[in-house]
């Protein structure tokens, strides 16, 4: 990220679930694969989600939509089961900034709940919003599948 002070986007969520059950999905292909690629969130084909779950460790999650191939990088900063992820965020070929996503969920009497936070360069200010609309859909798409 340059100097200035990165743009933030916010989201949280609570879960009727464990803590553990909301951190795990986000390490566990076949369950990413149900909330945060594929055709029940948005027009496209799973090629890989590929997770190496250890900090410093890499993922990459390749998917087929109508515009291309898109594969979304990053590297793991922060594992800290079940209350925090940390990771960078971006596109191969594309991003040339790092961004960096950063979860953390807190056990609550029934469920949990999750605040996730994306730094991002603020060249990217425009994305914004479409960054947070699309987090949401994610989030609640990951309430509905853990709830399932």
């Amino acid at each position: 990220m340059t100097s200035s002070s990165p743009i933030l986007v916010e989201v949280s969520r609570r879960f009727d679930v464990a803590a553990e059950r909301v951190y795990d999905a986000w390490l566990d292909p076949e369950l990413l694969g149900r909330w945060m690629f594929g055709p029940r969130l948005r027009e496209e084909q799973v090629l890989h989600l590929n997770v190496d779950a250890r900090v410093g460790g890499a993922f990459s999650f390749l998917v087929r939509r109508p515009g291309g191939e898109v594969d979304h990088i990053g590297t793991y900063r922060e594992l800290e089961r079940p209350h925090r992820l940390a990771f960078t965020w971006g596109v191969a070929g594309q991003s040339t900034d790092d961004s960096v996503v950063s979860i953390d969920i807190q056990p609550r009497d029934a469920g949990c709940e999750l605040a996730l936070t994306h730094a991002m360069d603020p060249k990217w200010a425009d994305y914004a919003e479409r960054t947070r609309s699309a987090w949401i859909r994610m989030v609640d798409m990951l309430a509905d599948v853990l709830a399932g």
